[in-house]
């Protein structure tokens, strides 16, 4: 049977109180507490209204375990003067796509967003997994104008879009914080995820984004 690192970072801090909590707490990486929502219902949380949002936990299996490509996850990386660029990540490839927004409300990202998504072969988007911003508040319109379904994070577990989270973190390399994105032109962007996807990754035996995609791509098509 094999047990994932969650389960034995779930395991001992269920069991453990005061301090061994504290002991073990120094041999993370992070040294964060346990990697789960602090809150088991939205109530009382304002990022949290989300009318019929359908929770993570409903996602296709097949998109937990990233089997077939089509599966995104995305998010908003923010910069100064209240500037943003949406950040969309595919789960089974890493393929990373930047898209520029006019605001942060949620007519301006689901309709940046809306277009992106057709500009792409139907096969590779199935899913959108998002946080709990008010920016995805319109998720029916979206779904309405995409057919994609869009799955929503419990509060405070960005850890749940994890593969989103590791990229607006490279990300940063090309858009240090206090940056005002509102200068970049979609073409840039494009550029700046095209280096992205073009870098190798270990996990696909340093093959890049691109290559596992178009690879995964033909051998569906």
């Amino acid at each position: 049977m094999q047990i994932s690192h969650e389960t034995i970072y779930r395991s001992l801090f269920v069991q453990a109180h005061g301090v061994l909590k504290k002991e073990l707490m120094k041999h993370l990486r992070s040294r964060r507490m346990m990697r789960r929502s602090r809150l088991a219902s939205t109530e009382g949380q304002p990022r949290g209204q989300i009318i019929d949002a359908v929770s993570i936990r409903e996602r296709p299996a097949e998109a937990e375990d990233r089997a077939i490509p089509g599966h995104w996850e995305g998010d908003l990386l923010s910069g100064a003067k209240n500037s943003h660029i949406a950040t969309l990540v595919e789960r089974h490839s890493r393929y990373t796509m930047l898209v520029k927004v006019d605001g942060k409300d949620t007519a301006s990202v689901v309709g940046a967003v809306s277009r992106e998504i057709r500009a792409l072969p139907r096969e590779l988007w199935r899913s959108l997994t998002w946080d709990r911003g008010s920016e995805m508040a319109s998720h029916k319109a979206f779904t309405v104008a995409t057919d994609v379904k869009v799955y929503f994070c419990d509060p405070q577990s960005p850890w749940q879009r994890g593969t989103n989270e590791n990229t607006n973190r490279l990300l940063r390399q090309y858009f240090p914080k206090g940056t005002d994105l509102s200068g970049f032109s979609q073409a840039d962007l494009d550029a700046i995820a095209q280096r992205l996807n073009q870098r190798p990754r270990r996990t696909f035996g340093f093959h890049n984004p691109v290559d596992k995609l178009m690879a995964t791509v033909a051998s569906t098509g």
